[in-house]
């Protein structure tokens, strides 16, 4: 390609991300289009005009794409020497700012995903992998909630209702709450796709939510919190729709230092210290409250805790009193 047509190539953002994500990780086109946050159809001309460039090759394996670095660009080949050494330091430039943290944040949730889908094993030679289907926390999650007696969940701050769907397997019934009428639109869609039918989906605030006191057995709040407008009124919420005895579950951020997901991904806190987040569930009323680490990788500036806790039962005298009045 000629130098002027190159250079203009490499002069969309988008494009200069997709090569980035490249050179760290081979990718298809479904997880470059989750990390990017653009169409899949704009991927796949972004990566259409760099594989005509020479700059991206391409792999199938296992019924799906991949996409890379082309060998030579990787390789700082001779001929592609200069043209790689702009583009490391540009990557490294980029690694600094607000988009490049976002991006390695979401890669990073990429590959996680990936090692609990399948499960990658070394052989007595260290060149020789094998793929273990279904040995995946997703896999184990679903198997553990056969032991489960069929509940009645809130999944609240719902999303766009991944988890609600797990839930789904094993309760009774799931109410899923979100304050997006666009992202519960597209949770059902999802639902109706997946056969899913014990489902209630429900507009409302974590703040003042959409249920009935003690309607619920269970009431989840996953990576939910840190987009409350008010985390303490959310828990207490949380604990008002369980029934005495019921269970309240947070999956949250530990506290941390990057700030950009206040404008990137709409975070309201950059999560909550381990104390802080044993008090707003204490401050809710719960009893027997545990917090404790649920995911943490080397390297990653996000640690993820669990915190759960149990809403204790009136005493005998208080029931008979309120029955009286």
């Amino acid at each position: 390609m000629h130098g002027a047509s190159l250079f203009r190539l490499l002069g969309d953002e988008a494009r200069l991300r997709l090569l980035r994500l490249l050179s760290l990780e081979r990718l298809n086109v479904t997880e470059l289009t989750a990390i990017l946050g653009i169409a899949q159809s704009g991927v796949s001309r972004h990566l259409g005009l760099l594989k005509d460039a020479g700059l991206v090759s391409e792999q199938r394996e296992g019924g799906y794409t991949f996409f890379r670095l082309a060998p030579g660009l990787a390789d700082a080949a001779d001929g592609l020497a200069p043209l790689a050494a702009l583009l490391t330091a540009e990557f490294e430039a980029t690694s600094r700012t607000e988009i490049g943290k976002a991006d390695a944040a979401r890669l990073a949730e990429v590959q996680r995903l990936r090692k609990e889908n399948f499960d990658v094993h070394a052989g007595p030679d260290t060149n020789e992998r094998q793929l273990v289907p279904g040995r995946s926390w997703a896999a184990w999650a679903r198997a553990l909630g056969h032991l489960l007696p069929p509940l009645r969940v809130a999944d609240l701050g719902c999303g766009e209702g991944y988890l609600t769907i797990e839930a789904s397997r094993w309760a009774a019934r799931v109410i899923a709450v979100d304050r997006s009428a666009v992202v519960l639109k597209r949770a059902r869609a999802l639902a109706s796709r997946r056969r899913v039918h014990n489902v209630i989906w429900k507009r409302g605030e974590l703040e003042r939510l959409p249920l009935r006191d003690g309607s619920v057995d269970v009431a989840l709040l996953s990576q939910a919190l840190h987009h409350a407008k008010d985390p303490a009124r959310a828990t207490a919420e949380a604990a008002r729709v369980v029934v005495d005895g019921g269970h309240v579950l947070v999956l949250d951020l530990r506290e941390h230092e990057e700030r950009w997901v206040r404008d990137r991904l709409g975070d309201r806190w950059t999560g909550f210290k381990d104390d802080e987040l044993k008090k707003l569930l204490e401050q809710a009323g719960l009893e027997q409250v545990r917090v404790n680490v649920g995911a943490r990788r080397l390297g990653d500036p996000f640690t993820v805790l669990i915190a759960s806790g149990v809403k204790p039962a009136k005493p005998a005298a208080s029931v008979r009193r309120s029955k009286d009045h």
